[in-house]
């Protein structure tokens, strides 16, 4: 008997209240080991998929499906949200305690540790991080760069089995952006990352989707474009495969 996938949306359908439809029969199901990257114009109801996927809004038809059971309730949701972690594309959104130390530890609280086993599984994730440290730093005073890596960490120490990412790297600085990069490429955690960035999802990801005119399709778009580059011996005679 084969193992059903660990989230699924099956032909699901949503519209904002008095708007259009944003997604229209959108079926999609993943595995523990997908790396996805998911494209799209904006407003094309990217994000809109992750908060279906996690009960912050629900289908105006169809059902989602976490390990092949239909969840509706919230309560349903709340054994969803044990497994699945949703890291917000703006940063602020997603800390809301004085300090990084509060902010990191709040979801293993959340799941029922203990203060002193959350403060350990926070301290890890830090320390995991490259952020051994900032524990005590008032989080509103952080730059741009360490709240959005401080965001992941509040989602990486509930120890997730899916990742959902939201442009994880919109607005960073290179050295920054590259510290994410190297991060996520080695969690082994399945994922699925919105994100316009090429090169992060090429080495980030896999697999790809995109969102057109409400519909999820299984492909990249193709986009033509122009761009230089440099490598040793540029200068010879070579071939590109």
């Amino acid at each position: 008997m084969d193992t059903p996938p660990c989230l699924a949306l099956d032909q699901v359908s949503f519209a904002y209240p008095g708007g259009p439809e944003v997604l229209r029969d959108v079926s999609f199901a993943m595995t523990a080991t997908q790396h996805i990257g998911l494209y799209g114009p904006n407003g094309s109801g990217k994000s809109t998929l992750f908060h279906l996927m996690t009960g912050l809004i629900h289908p105006t038809q169809g059902q989602v499906l976490f390990h092949g059971h239909p969840v509706r309730t919230e309560k349903d949701f709340r054994a969803v949200r044990r497994e699945i972690g949703l890291v917000l594309q703006h940063a602020e959104d997603q800390l809301f305690h004085p300090t990084v130390l509060d902010d990191v530890a709040f979801g293993p609280l959340n799941l029922g540790l203990s203060p002193a086993q959350a403060r350990e599984q926070a301290m890890q994730t830090l320390h995991h991080l490259g952020l051994h440290g900032f524990e005590n730093r008032l989080t509103h005073r952080l730059s741009g760069g360490e709240k959005k890596l401080v965001s992941l960490a509040t989602i990486l120490s509930m120890r997730p089995n899916i990742l959902l990412l939201d442009e994880p790297t919109n607005g960073l600085d290179p050295q920054t952006r590259e510290r994410i990069i190297d991060i996520v490429a080695a969690l082994p955690t399945a994922r699925i990352i919105i994100s316009h960035d090429w090169d992060f999802l090429a080495r980030t990801t896999s697999q790809y989707r995109t969102l057109r005119q409400g519909k999820l399709v299984a492909d990249a778009p193709f986009l033509p474009h122009k761009h230089t580059h440099a490598h040793p011996l540029g200068n010879e005679p070579h071939l590109h495969d």
